[in-house]
Order: structure tokens, then sequence, then C-alpha cells
């Protein structure tokens, strides 16, 4: 796991009130013909933080908590991912995700007396990564630099660099194999 995954409980007002500013403008994102410019631009308002030219994002993108969103270079996220980013989610430059990914950060206990708690642990994709459609990622994880997850995997735990892994819950399958062209 990564070194930052303690638990932190979450739900003041001013979180709750942030949440209802990103739903309003990830709303307005989602709805009509939006060129990928103005995407960016709704992306920047979303996440209060600079968002490079060279990002490209497909709507429809859920996000509950802009803020906790950072967004490298050259990255890429297809149609209709998920984000839930109270715990905060990086993707770091050249990252695919495929379509219907979720990005999960937050989590509930699994004592009935305390469920209605929410925790957060952080996401982490490193560069280079590759999402296959329909992946989840789940609270605390990394993703290691130039690996890959297959299409479908549910991701538990880190995934080391240069690998390929696959299945519920995901496992590394092999290393990645470098071209010789």
């Amino acid at each position: 796991m990564n070194e930052n995954t303690e638990n932190k409980y979450v739900g003041s007002e001013a979180v709750y009130e942030e949440t209802l500013r990103t739903r309003r403008l990830v709303a307005e994102m989602n709805t009509g013909w939006h060129d990928e410019s103005e995407v960016r631009e709704y992306l920047r308002k979303i996440t209060c933080k600079a968002v490079d030219d060279t990002v490209r994002v497909f709507p429809p993108l859920n996000i509950n908590y802009g803020p906790g969103v950072a967004l490298g270079r050259d990255c890429f996220l297809n149609f209709g991912c998920t984000l839930l980013a109270l715990g905060g989610i990086t993707i770091e430059d050249d990252v695919f995700i495929g379509p219907h990914c979720v990005l999960a950060t937050e989590y509930h206990p699994e004592d009935p007396a305390s469920r209605h708690s929410l925790l957060t642990k952080p996401i982490v994709v490193k560069r280079n990564a590759w999402l296959g459609a329909g992946v989840t990622i789940l609270a605390g994880v990394t993703v290691g630099e130039n690996a890959v997850v297959a299409a479908g995997s549910v991701v538990t735990k880190d995934v080391p660099a240069n690998t390929i892994v696959g299945g519920v819950p995901a496992m590394v399958i092999r290393p990645i194999k470098r071209d010789t062209l």
C-alpha cells in the first residue's frame, strides 16, 4: 500500500458544499456537446487545478469531489468513468483510462455499528499506466509506472511497475514485454 494510506473520516459541511459544486459543474460538462478545449475548461473549474492542454476526456465523466483529482499531461479518460475522489486521485502523465472505469478512494467500515462512516485512502495511477475497459481501482491502491490492468479487473492491492495484472481480484499475470522493433 501507499505510505499515505491512513484512514481519514470525512463529512464536513465544507466538503459537502464542495461535492455539490463539483456535481453541478460535472452535470454541465456532461450535458450537450463540448469540444475538447471546453471540456478541459470544465475540468479546470471542477478540479480547481491547472489541466494541461494535452489532457483528453470523453464525457460523460462522473466526479464527486473535484479538488481531489489531479490530471497529468497527455492523459486520456474514455467515456463513462467515475472518480470518487474524496481521498485524492492522482493520474500521472501519459495514462490511458478505458471506458467505464471506477476509481474509488472511499469505503465504509465493515462493522455494521459504524458502517455509516466514510473512510478514504488515496489512489495513484503512475506514469504511462493503462487501465482497460471496466476496471475498478479501490482505495489505497497505486498502479505502477507502465503497468497494464486488464479489462474488467478489480484492483485491491498495489500494482507493480512494468507488469500486467488482471482478474477479480487482480493478480500479476506477467511482466510487460518490450517490442524489439
